[in-house]
């Protein structure tokens, strides 16, 4: 991050930051800077609030973008990963389109210990199942299998999960949206956090010594609470 960034200033170019939402290092420097150093530092998993979205076998989709833009990744990579996704999508809408007869498919739940169907459903919906893998549905209805054949295992793997954790992805992103809100608030330089009188002691602190950018950031301050950025937002306008 200090060498990109070295390369944006001596090129007149904006500072680059990574969002807690967009990789594990971003959580890393933003806790660095808002926490502090004053225990001994561990990076932990669950230091990240938005796991399901930093996952290990999202990286090249979260990051390839962001690296091709600061002119890290070539665009050959760049395509690949592009035309990976699209080739994600195109299997996860004919799923969503699939469906699936009882006599094709449940003696093959009946072998998982899983509940049988009565009528057709839909592949996506079956896939919901946690004992239920692409992979081995594709084993078993042919037309799946056929349908399957010239996509890579990474982009089967990647279809599944997303369809798995659908719920829980779209979830955290609605939260993502919301503290981006926030982020996208500037807290003036010389804003003078004196003269909140209803501000408290230990948050005034805190305040001065970190000088956040953003409310964001603010917020993310140990010992800032809810209470005290509302504060912050009154004053600034808001």
């Amino acid at each position: 991050m200090a060498g990109v960034n070295a390369h944006l200033k001596i090129n007149g170019k904006e500072p680059f930051t990574l969002k807690r939402n967009e990789a594990y290092i971003g959580v890393l420097i933003d806790d660095l800077i808002n926490k502090g150093t004053e225990e001994p530092y561990r990076m932990f998993t669950s230091r990240a609030e938005f796991r399901t979205l930093l996952r290990q076998d999202n990286a090249d989709a979260r990051l390839t973008p962001i690296s091709h833009k600061l002119g890290l990744a070539s665009a050959e990579r760049y395509e690949k990963v592009m035309q990976k996704n699209k080739n994600i999508e195109i299997i996860k809408k004919a799923l969503k389109e699939k469906s699936l007869r009882p006599d094709e498919l449940n003696s093959f739940l009946e072998k998982l210990g899983s509940a049988p169907i009565t009528e057709k459903q839909k592949a996506e919906k079956i896939l919901l199942r946690p004992d239920v893998e692409l992979e081995d549905l594709a084993t078993v209805v042919p037309d799946i299998g056929s349908n399957l054949n010239g996509y890579s295992k990474e982009e089967i793997e990647q279809a599944s999960i997303q369809i798995k954790y659908d719920v829980y992805i779209e979830k955290e992103k609605e939260i993502v949206a919301r503290m981006n809100e926030m982020e996208n608030l500037i807290i003036p330089d010389t804003f003078d956090y004196h003269k909140l009188a209803s501000l408290g002691g230990e948050a005034k602190e805190k305040l001065i010594k970190v000088k956040p950018r953003t409310l964001g950031q603010a917020s993310r301050i140990s010992g800032i609470n809810p209470s005290d950025i509302q504060i912050l937002m009154v004053y600034m306008g808001r």
